[in-house]
């Protein structure tokens, strides 16, 4: 027996996926952005029924059909539905490679005698996905080319031995060929498959290109196409059934610790970190425990994992027991074995890890936020916020250049007790009901507006600061613009 490969075809694999999330009565379709225009990407079989097709403009589409409902195509949703597919096509083997963003790839060699037959198999196929509410095309040929043609061209089977019979009727677009080679045949009259096969290889080679004979020679078996499946991404889970119930918060960190152990290996063998840490507790009356952990970088440490677990075990309640325990590592990173470091160094920054860890947990890890640098002179924006789980600390930050006060705010006018000299801080002012004299200034720094930047706090032009130490305590920054006289406070020091 030859080899046997299966071709599936998802007519409206996107929309249809869509429509699972969120049923939508009356024709629907979904868009995307293609230049400067919207345009049809996949629609159900009410729309096509309204004349809409696949790369139609949306505002043509309305105009033909007002009620049209629409949403955004979303790649990430349907390549997922795709991997699913995939994963469930294993059932008839085990080698199931994807197809472009709508198709699957099967190699069926030996297998089809377990459903009773080939025919049989395409009938358990489309019977699965039509309770499944997806539209699909299956046939069976002996080559990946021919198998791929048939799905896309009616379906079928092309019986072992006889694939040159089989594939004749096909059109030349079955070839995988671009829009303008097809054209180009149809101008010739070659529009089959078998108009191509009559004919000399060489003239059409030097007319129509060496690409369009090597299509030919894959989809008659002359030159082999692997099917390549992607590997499977690794799991990374572990679990532990007790031959006994157990409650006590000692007991469950025990089965923790053994879990973690066990995980950690997984992760490095895979050279893995974790990023998020799910533990499912089953009791005994079957209800489950969640605790949920993130870390503020990818991590397989298992001693440091466990320790901040111990907060969520304590909130548990048991009931009559846990008798399994489930740890996943629901979200990783690649993490590269690394040299062990020795000294105040490595442990600073695992400490650090280990703090942000605590923090996000408790307060979520968009809360805890660090400073960056920003490539600007202007106060303002010269940093910027953000989360510390998700960037880098910069170093060096804060420790060149100008002292700048620890406190910035909105500029607020100051009123000076007397006419300061020209060139120099006013010598006592009054700010936030006070009156305050000046001890010692240094100054000023010149900073000029960015010019490509429209900001309308330094519309006013260049600004000239002063670090002012206080009689009464305060150390303030305070700036004047000779543009527009007048002092304002700006921030300040700690």
């Amino acid at each position: 027996m030859g080899r046997r490969l299966l071709g599936i075809w998802f007519l409206r694999l996107a929309s249809e996926a869509s429509q699972r999330r969120r049923p939508v009565e009356g024709p629907f379709a979904l868009v995307r952005r293609v230049g400067n225009a919207d345009q049809l990407h996949c629609l159900n079989a009410d729309a096509q029924q309204h004349g809409l097709h696949r790369g139609m403009a949306l505002a043509n589409a309305r105009a033909i059909c007002p009620d049209l409902c629409t949403r955004p195509a979303d790649p990430v949703a349907e390549a997922a539905a795709l991997a699913s597919l995939r994963r469930w096509a294993m059932r008839y083997s085990p080698l199931v490679a994807r197809d472009g963003d709508d198709g699957l790839l099967a190699d069926i060699t030996g297998a089809a005698h377990l459903f009773g037959g080939e025919a049989e198999l395409l009938a358990d196929l489309h019977d699965g996905l039509a309770r499944a509410g997806l539209s699909a095309v299956a046939g069976i040929a002996g080559t990946r080319a021919a198998a791929h043609a048939l799905a896309r061209h009616g379906g079928g089977i092309v019986a072992d031995g006889q694939l040159m019979q089989g594939v004749m009727h096909l059109p030349v677009q079955a070839l995988r060929i671009d829009a303008a080679t097809a054209a180009a045949l149809g101008r010739a009259g070659l529009t089959h498959v078998a108009d191509l096969a009559a004919l000399p290889r060489g003239p059409l080679a030097r007319r129509f290109g060496v690409d369009l004979m090597m299509r030919l020679d894959q989809l008659l078996g002359h030159q082999p196409e692997p099917v390549a499946a992607e590997p499977e991404a690794p799991h990374f889970g572990v679990r532990l059934t007790l031959p006994e119930p157990i409650g006590l918060t000692a007991d469950v960190m025990a089965g923790l610790e053994r879990l973690l152990g066990r995980l950690c290996d997984h992760l490095s063998h895979h050279q893995h970190g974790a990023r998020r840490l799910r533990l499912d507790l089953s009791r005994v009356d079957r209800e489950t425990l969640t605790v949920e952990i993130g870390l503020a970088r990818a991590m397989r440490d298992p001693d440091r994992m466990a320790a901040l677990f111990a907060r969520g075990l304590d909130d548990i309640d048991a009931g009559f027991g846990i008798e399994a325990m489930r740890l996943t590592a629901p979200v990783t990173e690649a993490l590269a074995p690394g040299q062990i470091v020795m000294g105040q160094a490595g442990q600073g920054a695992d400490a650090m890890a280990d703090l942000l860890s605590r923090l996000g947990n408790r307060l979520g890890f968009d809360a805890v936020l660090r400073f960056l640098p920003m490539d600007s002179l202007i106060p303002e924006r010269s940093f910027q916020l953000a989360a510390a789980a998700y960037s880098c600390a910069a170093r060096g930050f804060g420790g060149t250049g100008p002292a700048r006060p620890l406190r910035l705010f909105p500029p607020r006018p100051v009123a000076p007790t007397s006419d300061p000299r020209p060139g120099t801080p006013p010598a006592g002012f009054a700010w936030q009901g006070q009156v305050l004299t000046t001890l010692r200034a240094a100054g000023p720094e010149r900073i000029a507006p960015e010019w490509w930047l429209d900001d309308p706090d330094w519309r006013s032009g260049l600004r000239d600061y002063w670090r002012i130490q206080t009689h009464q305590g305060p150390r303030l920054w305070l700036f004047h613009t000779p543009q527009d006289p007048g002092w304002q406070v700006a921030g300040e020091f700690a």
